[in-house]
């Protein structure tokens, strides 16, 4: 297993990329903690910072504002660094509705969210190769900067098994019991065990392998590792280790002997928070605080976990009131000290949204304290602060075509440009039409380029404009699709990848169409009320816009729009500006500009798919379905419903294939 980087490419850096190449990678050896990569669209600001990555030879965190971008710099760097760990790091919600409480209507809102367990599983692989590897990059959202255990502790408790160890297999479910596995007999997903005979099958977390422990009496005699999927016997099993290391279940996971302190520390707490609260004659408060946290510490200490446990993160770590949340940059640091590299892609939106994200947390959290629904300690359940950040990421450096007054300012005089497209593409022509009837002519124009095997991109201002639109187009003959935040997090690189392969010729969206996307094949974009001056159409927006057809010859944008905007100008002008250069470049050095053809990767959602490719009991297939059935009606008795839907799905699949 390599540690060390190696960059796999047909293609090699060209146009300034070697420059920009030499001076990023001079200036992070120098210790240089802020530095900025000004890339224009098409000049491949990836390939330049895969390129870094091998040169300095540091694990390395990339952040991206949304997770569409963040799921293709994903699949760009596993392409890349096909012998190394990359891995993909975002909210593990495909639905999250935070815990409130309006006190002007007396309305309690409860914390409901559905977990997606492969993204769970993405973020467990992050975690355990940081601990393991040198050799890693994590793309990751903003949730990066959100609480996720310490990472200290989840080694600790971690359990070491080696050939020739004593221990009966009694021994070892307490243990994987405590590290919050779950024993499954049945149909074993990723944080389960099962035993067969005399050996114990354990599901990692990360759900990429398992790991089948054999015993000969009391003593463990065989370790192996298995692929997710494979059967014992398959060549690509790797049998005869003869030692491993099992992660937890879960990230929050708090040592035996230190929980109790926790619990009593906890309690302690809500006997001082009960007594301010009758100071201030809040009894329904005293009451409700109470209940809560009393129900929390009895499941807590019969099971040492409970729904929300994150609530209790700075009790269960032992911090000090008002100190910052353990986060995946602490993983990084815990693992490699201040030796990796954090890079903030399309910065002009990643550093606003980290920045942000803690005061709208604690307004929310103030409220749910002040009311008794949570104690003072869950204010610490949070998202870092911006200088929190700051101090923790050591060096950084920003990425993006449109960086923001903050980032030139703290990179100053490090700011390194990349202007030249390798390919000779000029940024695309742009032409200003009237709003009347704009959406016919859209279709004209959508029309045009899909006779050609080219896509098209509609930009409206509204999710339900967007998904009307769809439809129209639909009905006109279009195939398309509508694409916005709504849409679940592993389905979104799907639609994107139909998009490249034809099946549709259009997809109508609003801001997620916009960074970094990386789609050769879209030659017309179609930017809709292009005079509504704001968020969604400002320079910095509509440049980027723009950008989405600067990788396609024949790249054109349409503006649609009643009056011409200072932010219309300004995007329009420098535009023109960067299609001189390119032209100038292209001239000087004899290039005629060159299509990009690029492979259509598999998408995260099919690649995600083989942790459901689990192995299961020998056995009829009719005699599994039984069994899964007496497991969904037992679930549905005990109004589990979330895992009853689960087995009921399993079922449906176990079907289809037995046909």
């Amino acid at each position: 297993m390599s540690q060390t980087f190696r960059l796999s490419s047909k293609f090699k850096p060209a146009g300034d990329q070697p420059t920009a190449i030499q001076k990023l990678a001079e200036n992070l050896r120098s210790g240089i903690k802020q530095q900025t990569l000004l890339g224009i669209t098409g000049s491949g600001k990836t390939f330049t910072m895969a390129n870094v990555i091998e040169k300095i030879q540091r694990p390395t965190l990339v952040i991206s504002h949304n997770k569409t971008l963040a799921a293709q710099l994903y699949q760009e760097f596993k392409e890349f660094f096909p012998e190394n760990a990359v891995h993909y790091f975002v909210s593990y919600y495909d639905y999250y509705q935070p815990e409130a409480y309006i006190p002007q209507t007396d309305t309690y809102i409860e914390k409901d969210a559905k977990i997606n367990e492969v993204i769970d599983a993405l973020r467990h692989a992050s975690t355990a190769s940081l601990l393991t590897r040198k050799d890693v990059i994590i793309v990751a959202s903003v949730s990066c900067i959100y609480g996720v255990g310490n990472p200290e502790e989840y080694e600790k408790v971690s359990i070491w098994l080696r050939v020739g160890q004593s221990m009966s297999q009694k021994v070892l479910f307490a243990q994987l019991v405590k590290l919050q596995y779950v024993r499954n007999p049945i149909d074993p997903r990723q944080g389960h065990f099962r035993v067969r005979e005399n050996t114990v099958e354990i599901f990692l977390p990360s759900g990429e392998e398992i790991i089948v422990i054999g015993f000969d009496k009391n003593q463990v005699g065989s370790i192996e590792r298995r692929s997710v999927g494979l059967q014992a016997k398959s060549p690509e099993a790797k049998p005869g280790l003869q030692d491993v290391k099992i992660f937890p279940a879960k990230h929050f996971v708090t040592p035996e002997e230190k929980l109790n302190i926790a619990m009593a520390n906890i309690r302690q707490e809500l006997k001082e928070r009960l007594q301010e609260l009758k100071k201030q004659e809040k009894v329904l408060e005293v009451a409700r605080l109470k209940q809560r946290t009393e129900f929390d510490m009895e499941m807590l200490e019969k099971t040492g976990y409970v729904n929300g446990i994150e609530n209790y993160s700075r009790q269960l770590d032992f911090r000090a009131p008002g100190s910052a949340p353990h986060t995946l940059l602490d993983y990084f640091r815990y693992a490699h000290k201040d030796n990796f590299l954090t890079i903030a892609d399309e910065s002009h939106v990643t550093i606003p949204q980290i920045r942000g994200m803690y005061f709208g947390d604690k307004s929310r959290k103030d409220t749910l304290v002040n009311y008794g629904f949570r104690l003072p300690s869950a204010i610490d359940n949070r998202p870092l602060k911006f200088e929190e950040f700051n101090e923790k990421v050591n060096q950084i450096m920003y990425v993006s075509a449109t960086p923001a007054s903050y980032e030139i300012e703290k990179s100053r005089p490090h700011i390194v440009e990349q202007l030249i497209r390798p390919t000779g593409i000029l940024d695309p022509e742009i032409e200003i039409r009237p709003t009347k009837n704009q959406i016919k002519d859209v279709i004209a124009e959508i029309k045009k380029r899909a006779e050609r095997n080219a896509r098209s991109l509609v930009l409206a201002l509204t999710k339900r404009l967007a998904e009307d639109i769809a439809e129209y187009l639909a009905e006109a003959g279009i195939r398309a699709h509508y694409f916005h935040s709504e849409i679940k997090t592993l389905e979104r690189p799907e639609i994107l990848k139909n998009l490249r392969l034809g099946e549709y010729d259009a997809v109508v969206g609003i801001n997620l169409l916009r960074e970094g996307l990386d789609l050769p094949e879209v030659s017309f974009i179609a930017i809709l009320d292009a005079d509504k001056e704001g968020f969604l159409r400002n320079e910095t927006t509509l440049l980027q816009i723009i950008g989405r057809a600067a990788r396609h010859i024949e790249g054109k944008v349409i503006m649609y729009a009643d009056t011409q905007t200072g932010s219309m100008k300004a995007a329009i002008s420098e535009t023109n500006r960067r299609r001189k250069i390119q032209e100038k470049y292209n001239k000087e050095h004899g290039i005629t500009p060159e299509q990009i053809r690029k492979e259509v990767r598999k998408s995260i959602l099919e690649e995600a798919r083989k942790i459901d490719e689990i192995p299961l009991p020998e056995g009829p297939a009719k005699k599994i379905i039984q069994s899964l059935e007496r497991e969904m009606k037992k679930a549905a008795r005990e109004m589990d419903f979330e895992r009853a839907a689960q087995i009921r799905d399993r079922i449906r699949e176990l079907t289809t294939t037995a046909k």
